[in-house]
């Protein structure tokens, strides 16, 4: 993936670590398997991408990783043990990196949704995506687009002096 990127744009300024999947289990019902995988794409995914991206970016001395975990990386949810796990990981990650490459110049922040309205909702009823818009103050689900203008904000100008940090566009339902 890296090696198409730097042939047709060059090197990778910002990255995005956006991989995801979701699982609603039990903790006495979560396999290794299903441990494993989640803390594979979210953790993993993030940490191998990430080390990717630096070489080039610690050369130029600049740069921009956006790491994405989730509310429930920051308070934990019922049912989604190792799902709340592998994001508060992702959030342990941004900021220890942070501090670690900020002297090269480089930013590394995070995104925390709330609720967003994407495929990973596809098992959820009406009836349970009407009582999580109920639960956020601004009484309704985010959107792709509320996740991409955080990002894009992480991304630009306007935060280049913020690092290590998490920015949680969640309509207020993680105060």
């Amino acid at each position: 993936m890296f090696t198409a990127i730097e042939a047709a744009f060059g090197p990778v300024q910002v990255l995005v670590n956006n991989a995801g999947v979701a699982q609603q289990k039990l903790m006495l019902d979560i396999t290794d398997a299903d441990w494993n995988r989640m803390l594979a794409v979210h953790t993993g995914g993030t940490f191998f991408c990430s080390r990717r991206a630096l070489p080039a970016m610690i050369q130029k001395k600049e740069g921009c990783i956006i790491n994405i975990s989730s509310i429930w990386g920051q308070v934990g949810a019922s049912c989604e043990v190792h799902y709340s796990a592998a994001k508060a990981a992702v959030i342990g990650l941004t900021k220890a990196l942070a501090k670690e490459v900020g002297p090269c110049g480089i930013r590394v922040n995070c995104v925390a949704p709330g609720v967003v309205e994407s495929a990973m909702l596809e098992g959820f009823s009406a009836e349970e995506l009407e009582e999580l818009r109920r639960q956020a103050p601004l009484l309704r689900l985010g959107t792709p687009e509320d996740i991409a203008a955080a990002v894009h904000f992480l991304a630009g100008a306007g935060a280049s002096f913020i690092t290590g940090q998490v920015l949680s566009p969640n309509g207020g339902m993680v105060v």
